[in-house]
Order: C-alpha cells, then sequence, then structure tokens
C-alpha cells in the first residue's frame, strides 16, 4: 500500500485518473442518461480528433518547443483532403494519403525554418499558422467539401456498441508513440535534445535533426487529426481546428509534460483528454454554460503548471 501511495504521489496522471473515475461516478448518478451506450458513443467520439491534436503539442513540448500552427494546419490538411474527394473525384484512401504527405510537409516547413533561421519555433508556427489559415480560405472561400466518399464518412459515424470506429486510429497512434519514444533512438533524441539541448549536441546529437523531426512528427499528427475531423463531420468544413490551441496545449500538460521540455506522459495526455471530454459531456447533461468548459480547462492547465514547479523544486532540493 505504502507502495502504491509513493506511486500516486510522484505520478501526476494518478490524480487525473481519480478525477476521471470520480467524475464518471458522480456524472452516473447526477444524470442517469450519462450511462447509456449512445452518451458514451458520442463522448468517446468527441475525444478521438482531441487526442492526436494534444499529441501533436506534446511532441512539440517534448522537445522544448511549441506549435501554434497546429489547428491551422489540421484545418488545412482536412480541406485538402476533402477537396480531392469533392473536386477531383480521387479515392478516399489516396486523398486521405495525400493530405496526411501535405502536413509531414508542412511541419517539415516549420522545423526548416525553426532551424535554419534560429528563431523560436513559437514566432515561426505562429507565422506559418497564419498563412496556413490563408491558404485554407483561400482553397475553400469559406464554402466547405460536402461530396465525400460514403465509405469514409461512414467510418466516422460507424461504432460497434459504444466505441465508435474512429477511436481505433488514436489508439494506434497512442501505441506507436509509446513504442517510438521509449524503444526507439529517434525518439531518446527528442526528449534528450528538450531536457538540454546544449548537452545533448556535446554527446554527439544532432539537434537540427531532432527539431525537425519533432516538426514533421506534429505536422503528420495534426494531419490525421483533420482527416478524422472531417469523417466525424461528415464535411471538409474550413473552420475546422480553429479551437484546437487550447486542448492542444491543455492536454500535455494536465497529463504532466514539461513546458521546459524534456518530459512527457503519452499516458497522462491521454488521461487528460478523457477529462476534457468528461467534463464537456457533463455540461451538455447538466445544461450547464459552455463557457465554462474554457474556464476550467485554464483552471487545470494553471493547476498542473503549478504542481509541476513545485515538484522540479522539490527535486532541487533533493
Amino acid at each position: 500500500m505504502k507502495t502504491l501511495l509513493s506511486f500516486a504521489a510522484r505520478t501526476q496522471w494518478s490524480g487525473i485518473l481519480v478525477g476521471v473515475i470520480a467524475g464518471g461516478i458522480a456524472l452516473s448518478f447526477a444524470s442517469p442518461a450519462f450511462m447509456t451506450e449512445f452518451n458514451w458513443f458520442v463522448m468517446l467520439r468527441s475525444i478521438c480528433v482531441s487526442l492526436l491534436v494534444a499529441f501533436s503539442q506534446m511532441v512539440m513540448l517534448g522537445v522544448g518547443q511549441m506549435n501554434l500552427s497546429v489547428g491551422a494546419l489540421g484545418g488545412l490538411v482536412a480541406v485538402v483532403t476533402g477537396g480531392l474527394m469533392d473536386v477531383w473525384g480521387l479515392p478516399a484512401i489516396v486523398a486521405i494519403g495525400i493530405g496526411i504527405v501535405f502536413g509531414g510537409l508542412a511541419g517539415f516547413i516549420n522545423g526548416w525554418l525553426t532551424v535554419r533561421t534560429g528563431i523560436n519555433g513559437f514566432i515561426v508556427t505562429l507565422a506559418t499558422g497564419s498563412a496556413f489559415a490563408g491558404i485554407n480560405l483561400g482553397i475553400t472561400k469559406a464554402i466547405p467539401f460536402y461530396n465525400l466518399s460514403p465509405a469514409f464518412v461512414a467510418f466516422g459515424n460507424g461504432r460497434f456498441g459504444p466505441f465508435p470506429l474512429l477511436l481505433i486510429v488514436p489508439l494506434l497512434v497512442t501505441v506507436l508513440l509509446v513504442i517510438f519514444f521509449a524503444r526507439t533512438v529517434e525518439g531518446r533524441y527528442m526528449l534528450a535534445v528538450g531536457g538540454n539541448a546544449h548537452a545533448a549536441e556535446l554527446s554527439g546529437i544532432s539537434v537540427a535533426r531532432a527539431t525537425i523531426m519533432a516538426h514533421v512528427l506534429s505536422g503528420l499528427l495534426a494531419a490525421t487529426a483533420g482527416v478524422l475531423a472531417v469523417a466525424q463531420l461528415g464535411s471538409a468544413q474550413p473552420t475546422i481546428g480553429a479551437d484546437w490551441v487550447v486542448i492542444s496545449f491543455a492536454a500535455p500538460i494536465i497529463g504532466g509534460a514539461s513546458l521546459a521540455g524534456g518530459s512527457i506522459s503519452i499516458l497522462g495526455t491521454l488521461i487528460a483528454v478523457l477529462l476534457v471530454g468528461l467534463i464537456q459531456n457533463a455540461m451538455v447533461l447538466l445544461a450547464v454554460d459552455p463557457y465554462w468548459v474554457t474556464f476550467l480547462l485554464g483552471a487545470l492547465i494553471l493547476a498542473a503548471v503549478w504542481v509541476n514547479r513545485y515538484r522540479a523544486i522539490r527535486v532541487g532540493e533533493d
């Protein structure tokens, strides 16, 4: 029991997990609709895109940088994928493949500009995000693409009991990220650069390569989120990604990622996304003003940053 309590105290996501479980129990009593199969389907479906968006930012935090173009990049990939199906009539699998490659290329541009100019990725991605958003509006003229592949849309709305078919993608991505950061040299190099870029470079690690790779991976994840958002909505809306920035930072930070870099928690990010999804679901079921969701996210981010800072101070004292 003592070992379990010690583990819980050292692991930030353990408290979040307790919050998810306690919140679920409380909500099941407060609203009978919470435990229905359809409600679980709606709630789980709503977190599919959010989880990929959170992972996209988590990767950047791991290398000690930020990506403010996550939403604009994902939105651009969404309209590119939808446009290829609607205007060009390409099969869904081809359009999806091109869209995801496009996201990786956009991520490479972010990383290359960051490395070549020496400007902080925060500023670079702020600029490229604006450019991506402008291209998005230029392609769509603010008009969505509706004529999508029926099989693609069916996948976005399909389910097996309470579990949406869309959930397959983020769960698979979660497993792949765990393997990448825990078992591959490149994944560990990225975290080493985030922890101490100078020391990593002295050890023979290419900081430029790790930075570019992080941006490419972030772009691929944001692109996948954009594709799933199109499948979920059944149309390629030009507004996709407009509200992703807050959740992209909230989930990784609440889940235990360090703003200073070098430390991430894939499982913590997953649980944090579940917590946010539970809060949003509770607001709907209890007919609470949705603006409280934004307030709570801000409060949770501040609390998580404070906890990270407190732990850093304690470790320094020890």
